[in-house]
């Protein structure tokens, strides 16, 4: 598993996630027997979504009832859950169960009989009427305050723990996903339905968390427009066939072998998000990078400081014929730039290496950048 954690550097739980591929849960249809059987292409799967508490189960059994939607409705869900994980055990798979619930302590429950071996997803994305009166999916979308009560109730218990939203129903995705940062949660699974790149974009300027992008991701081209614009993840729902599952997975591997850095981002003056930012030149001329530092509160002396500081006793720590004497200043290999390929024929870099590199400057940006957990109000 060492050439996967190489390949794209996800670990969840742990455990290194082979493929930036899940599979998002569907009410009554991803089990595990579901997930086991796409093993080979997929490196997260979410079970679910199962009810946990009277309100939701009851509210499971009028959306089974009333159009026929399937639903998981097992007389015991705690029992039926340890049995789907204990299918898991032996996959490489990360297991995540998709949980609805409409207490904090309904959550808690789970994660003290299960343990911390899975991913607890709590589902703030069925839109469901009889779900959201009873308080669950996207009833938290519109009481927030509820949403990171929960969030903190299963870190409480000391487990990973996921948020799965729609995108667009909240009153600003960007708060909430900075309040779910300070909650302590550990993933955003996003459900962008028509918002597409800039409203994860947003997203992923606001926090560090972990972000997968749903809905509709069944080409490499959409797969690589999501993970260029922030998201570390792509998960696959009604589409999960394994032929799908399989082209993104051999796809991704193939980019990731060959650029360097599988969800490298567009640089900041094309449209990139904020991790971009381990490819802009200094802040000399007026640019998209300016108010980007001014957004995040980084000084210009800051911002030089952070990146040489960053490349310091690394190989881009070179580079004096340059624009700026340095190759933490310059740009993505897919830009054409003479002076950077001359500095890095000299030094024995290949691309692919200055481009694993440059992630490396990335994660040491965003580090410093969202360092400080922000002080949230709950509402």
């Amino acid at each position: 598993m060492m050439d996967a954690f190489d390949r794209f550097g996800l670990l969840i739980n742990d455990r290194v996630v082979r493929t930036p591929v899940a599979v998002a849960s569907m009410a009554g249809i991803v089990d595990a027997d579901y997930l086991l059987a796409r093993r080979d292409h997929i490196g997260l799967g979410f079970i679910g979504g199962y009810s946990i508490d009277e309100p939701t189960i009851e509210a499971a059994k009028v959306v089974a009832e009333g159009d026929g939607r399937k639903e998981f409705l097992p007389e015991d869900p705690i029992a039926e859950l340890k049995v789907q994980v204990a299918k898991m055990e032996k996959s490489d798979v990360i297991p995540g169960i998709n949980l609805r619930g409409s207490l904090p302590d309904s959550f808690s429950r789970v994660a003290q009989a299960l343990g911390d071996a899975v991913v607890y997803e709590i589902d703030a994305h069925c839109r469901q009427p009889a779900m959201i009166a009873a308080g669950s999916g996207e009833y938290y979308l519109k009481n927030t305050g509820k949403l990171a009560a929960a969030v903190r109730a299963l870190k409480n218990e000391g487990v990973t723990v996921s948020v799965k939203i729609r995108a667009g129903v909240a009153e600003d995705d960007r708060a909430l996903a900075e309040l779910l940062w300070a909650a302590g949660a550990d993933i955003l699974h996003i459900d962008l339905m028509d918002f597409g790149t800039a409203k994860l974009r947003q997203i992923r300027n606001t926090c560090p968390l972990l972000l997968i992008a749903n809905n509709g991701i069944t080409t490499f081209e959409r797969m690589k427009d999501m993970l260029s614009h922030g998201a570390d993840m792509v998960s696959v729902a009604r589409k999960s066939d394994d032929r799908t599952l399989a082209g993104l997975d051999a796809a991704i591997t193939r980019y990731a072998d060959e650029e360097g850095w599988y969800n490298a981002p567009k640089q900041l003056c094309r449209g990139g998000d904020i991790r971009s930012l381990a490819f802009c030149c200094m802040p000399v001329k007026e640019c998209p990078l300016i108010p980007m530092l001014s957004r995040t509160g980084i000084s210009h002396d800051d911002f030089v400081k952070m990146k040489l500081g960053g490349v310091s006793g690394t190989p881009l720590d070179t580079g004096r014929q340059t624009c700026f004497g340095s190759l933490a200043w310059c740009c993505k290999t897919s830009s054409p730039c003479m002076f950077r390929d001359m500095t890095l024929k000299q030094a024995g870099i290949p691309k692919k290496e200055y481009m694993r590199l440059k992630r490396e400057l990335s994660d040491t940006i965003m580090a410093q950048v969202f360092h400080d957990v922000p002080p949230v109000k709950y509402s």
